[in-house]
């Protein structure tokens, strides 16, 4: 019996319609699917609706990865494979694996030699990258900065000294409600010319993205509390 592939299955940033950014090709492969690994099965759920009505959800099989799934239930997550089923990976937003703990199952499917199928669809980072004009030939993905003040200062200014002397863009997210905190720590402690793009709500209705140096967001700071968001800094 052949075994089955793991494929990473894209998801919607917000409440972008599903024709918008995903292909045809994706539902159809969604639809032949019948085991999940996923963040949370409700939202999941949901998507699968989104993606196709007619889906019996009764008829499927989830299986729940966060950070209270322990380690050694997670290789178990791929059993099925071994049968001959598909398994998808559904993040909660944008691509699994990425900045996602979809990334400790693609681990384990890798080192069993299980044939793993990225499909296409919204990464905010990449998005994020490719819109604020700065160094897509070399960047770094960071994650969110510490949030005790001191900390988070001294990671700023690490971030924006790499900008300047590895000639790299940085890349950080935060959790929503914190985004003025950020932009305010960010033009406190960033060089007046570097520069800075903030990019919310991609793909969506409300979509931001806007590139200026710091000393400009100092005049005008955007409305974004409480909506997901990226910032990129880069150098002067």
């Amino acid at each position: 019996m052949k075994n089955g592939s793991l494929y990473l299955i894209p998801v919607t940033l917000g409440e972008t319609p599903i024709d918008k950014v995903l292909p045809i090709q994706n539902r159809e492969i969604i639809n032949s699917i019948k085991h999940f690994i996923v963040e949370d099965i409700r939202s999941a759920r949901r998507f699968l609706k989104k993606s196709n009505p007619e889906i019996v959800i009764d008829d499927l099989t989830f299986y729940t990865l966060n950070e209270h799934t322990k380690g050694e239930d997670i290789g178990s997550y791929l059993n099925a494979i071994k049968e001959g089923a598909d398994i998808g990976i559904i993040s909660e937003a944008g691509c699994p694996a990425i900045a996602d703990p979809g990334a400790d199952v693609v681990a384990i499917a890798q080192s069993r030699g299980i044939r793993v199928v990225p499909l296409v669809g919204p990464s905010s980072i990449l998005m994020s990258l490719m819109a604020s004009g700065f160094n897509g030939q070399k960047f770094t993905f960071n994650g969110y900065l510490p949030i005790e003040p001191n900390e988070r200062a001294k990671a700023i200014k690490l971030l924006e000294q790499r900008a300047y002397s590895e000639d790299t863009t940085q890349i950080f997210i935060e959790a929503p409600y914190r985004n003025l905190k950020l932009i305010a720590d960010l033009t406190k402690n960033c060089r007046p010319q570097t520069k800075l793009c903030i990019a919310s709500a991609i793909t969506c209705d409300n979509e931001f993205i806007v590139t200026k140096p710091i000393k400009e967001w100092n005049k005008c700071l955007p409305e974004i509390n409480k909506i997901p968001a990226i910032y990129l800094i880069y150098k002067g």
